[in-house]
């Protein structure tokens, strides 16, 4: 893999411009994929992506490459100030980023480093045998380098692990999922994700239609995982907040969700990806979004902060370079934990309703309001007495999260780190530390199809 950093210098370097950044993410990595138990399609990645900015004459200018040779950055150089010369000045743009301390973070393990094809197809049919049933899904690791140099003094460079094992048991009317995430090898355990979601789809079998209505329900952490990344691509983000799309525009300061309900941005939390800093070199810290259901602020980076006013900061929140338009994205949420030991015990505390393994399918509706689309999967059932009852074919949602954490009965004790990245990009690894929770309120719309293949 290149030096990341010794790379982004020379973009700078090669730069025709006033002022000059550089963003480099490079990586390593290999996925072992398998299907009806077979793994087949092995991949290995060895790739690197270069981002140019540059300001000439108060007018800003991007331009990316994957060649980073010489002749590469002298191109990725003349496009960059071919960009700049064609821009309109940008009245909003700060400026480039000063230098400043930079936290030391973890993220970075040896042996998972060290981990080749071999050990991902070992790891791979460790998760196969361990499922009484067929499985699809992939177990990837890898290693991602990522560096920030600029004309300002901005010198920034980490280096991060990480390895995910996705398992969908499937066969005829039964399916289940697990998932596990970690930077670290000696947390990898594909056989308890094999076994996971073999025992969910077990309990698949003889599902049933439910009619449509508002439900009680205990979520999963990785149905909980997927729900708070949608809701936070607008309201958890300074730009949707200033733009007013944002269900927090207008609310900060008030009550607005279940008072057992916390969450933070922290990319700082060695139990999650821990990452420190933006793509600007701007250091990471831990964000405090709603503190026991008052909503506290959202994340910024340098131009939407600027645009913002009354002393506003960044908060270390900028996107990647291409995705700048998005504005700044709050990628290491972690929700506080509660009391219940076990998702049976959240079931005890909903008596009737509904309990959703993983959510599929999602879409925002109204990001405004909060409110979000999709549909169930892969172990959906129904909640009697306090207790997992006859099992449900996939159910279609339609939910306003702020109404869903506005009673939250109970949360499990312990968070755990749930990926939300899906791997079809650079990589970049995120995700969200969560525990399960049971909710008052899940508004179920219709039905469709049963679990399986």
């Amino acid at each position: 893999m290149i030096d990341a950093l010794e790379t982004a210098e020379r973009a700078v370097a090669a730069a025709e411009a006033d002022a000059a950044e550089a963003v480099v993410m490079a990586e390593r990595s290999g996925f072992a994929r398998f299907a009806a138990s077979e793994v087949h399609q092995p991949t290995l990645v060895e790739d690197a992506t270069l981002s140019l900015r540059v300001v000439r004459d108060g007018k800003v200018g991007l331009a990316a490459t994957n060649d980073v040779g010489d002749e590469g950055l002298a191109r990725l150089a003349r496009r960059a100030a071919e960009s700049a010369d064609s821009a309109p000045a940008e009245d909003s743009f700060p400026g480039l980023a000063e230098p400043l301390p930079l936290p030391a973070v973890g993220g970075y393990d040896e042996e998972l480093a060290a981990l080749g094809p071999d050990d991902q197809a070992r790891l791979a049919a460790a998760a196969i045998e361990a499922s009484p049933f067929p499985v699809y899904g992939y177990v990837t690791s890898g290693v991602t380098g990522v560096a920030v140099a600029s004309s300002r003094g901005v010198r920034a460079e980490q280096q991060l692990t990480d390895a995910t094992t996705v398992v969908l048991a499937a066969g005829e009317a039964v399916s289940g999922w697990a998932e596990r995430t970690s930077w670290r090898a000696a947390e990898l355990d594909p056989a308890a994700v094999g076994r996971e979601a073999g025992e969910t789809a077990a309990r698949t079998r003889g599902a049933r239609g439910l009619d449509p209505g508002r439900y009680a329900a205990v979520l999963e952490r990785y149905a909980i995982g997927e729900l708070l990344l949608y809701f936070s691509l607008d309201s958890l983000n300074g730009l949707g907040l200033l733009e007013e799309r944002s269900y927090f525009s207008g609310r900060l300061g008030e009550q607005v969700f279940d008072s057992r309900f916390s969450i933070a941005d922290d990319a700082l939390d060695p139990a999650g990806l821990p990452k420190g800093f933006d793509f600007e070199g701007v250091p990471k810290r831990r964000i405090p979004l709603v503190e026991n259901g008052v909503a506290r602020g959202v994340v910024w980076d340098r131009e939407t902060a600027a645009r913002a006013g009354n002393g506003q900061v960044s908060t270390g929140h900028a996107p990647a370079p291409l995705e700048r338009e998005w504005g700044p994205q709050a990628l290491a949420l972690s929700v506080a934990g509660g009391e219940a030991e076990s998702t049976e015990e959240l079931a005890a505390l909903v008596g009737d309703g509904i309990f959703v393994t993983r959510l599929h399918y999602l879409g925002i509706v109204d990001p405004r309001e909060g409110v979000i689309t999709g549909m169930t999967r892969d172990g959906t059932f129904r909640i009697r007495n306090g207790r997992l009852a006859e099992p449900l074919v996939n159910l279609r949602f339609t939910v306003s999260v702020p109404e869903l954490l506005r009673e939250v009965p109970g949360l499990t004790r312990e968070p755990v780190v749930v990926n939300t990245n899906d791997f079809y990009g650079a990589r970049y690894p995120f995700g969200v530390i969560t525990p399960a929770l049971a909710t008052a309120a899940f508004n179920v719309t219709g039905t469709g199809s049963a679990p399986g293949v």
